[in-house]
């Protein structure tokens, strides 16, 4: 295995079930054991890159420093950080700040599944020039590129497929490592795999656990998630249910 996909660790946000996208929250105590946890696993599996690559927002730089930390030692070269805002969680446009399933509650859970899911649908986007406005922060101001107001997956397949075209470049120099958010992580799956539009809205991407691929020259296997089987099927299912109402 040459390329490594790990989800952040769990986020503040995503404790307390609220909609993140791109709002800049922190790890909670959970999500920095499941980084320093995929540190030592990757450890364990020899497994040290020659680059990491992460997104603009600090659960996916904090995430990537923790693992990082659990792979350095003195005989291994300085390993290369790059941040790429292409990696950056779907923005969850006028959705993020709200509770996941008080909202469900509000407009139905299918509605918010359809928001969450579907392939081609976008949330209720942010005004411009309003508090979630990317386009106001200084992280975005020198990329002379218009950040969104809100994204479709298929938005987000769209951004992060330059990116990952270069991803997959670097796996010809060593193995490489890329931590990034559940959208994100979804986005290059598909990619990679060829998954279609319908299927897609199934897979659920757990925090924290590295999933594994093998590139070779055009060849691309999936090897999977590293770990513990049962852990794994437990925080897919979390992130699955994370919206819907209980019967």
């Amino acid at each position: 295995m040459n390329l490594i996909f790990v989800r952040h660790g769990q986020s503040e946000w995503n404790k307390e079930n609220r909609f993140t996208g791109w709002v800049d929250v922190g790890l909670s105590e959970r999500g920095e054991t499941e980084a320093t946890e995929a540190g030592n696993l990757l450890s364990d599996l020899d497994f040290i890159p020659h680059i990491c690559y992460s997104s603009f927002l600090k659960r996916s730089k904090e995430t990537a420093t923790l693992i990082l930390d659990k792979l350095a030692n003195d005989d291994i070269k300085e390993i290369t950080r790059k941040e790429l805002w292409e990696l950056n969680e779907r923005h969850y446009g006028a959705l993020q700040g709200l509770d996941k399933l008080e909202t469900a509650k509000k407009y139905g859970a299918e509605q918010v599944l359809e928001w969450r899911r579907g392939y081609q649908t976008k949330p209720p986007l942010v005004e411009l020039g309003s508090k979630f406005d990317p386009n106001l922060e200084v992280k975005y101001s020198n990329l002379n590129h218009t950040m969104p107001l809100g994204e479709s997956l298929e938005d987000v397949v769209k951004r992060v497929s330059d990116s990952l075209k270069m991803i997959i470049n670097s796996t010809k120099d060593g193995n490489v490592l890329v931590v990034a958010h559940g959208n994100s992580i979804r986005a290059m799956v598909k990619i990679l795999e060829g998954i279609s539009d319908q299927d897609i809205v199934e897979v659920n991407i757990p925090t924290g656990i590295p999933l594994a691929f093998n590139i070779n020259d055009d060849k691309i296997t999936r090897i999977g998630y590293l770990g513990d089987t049962d852990k794994i099927q437990k925080l897919e299912d979390e992130v699955k249910q994370q919206s819907r109402l209980k019967e």
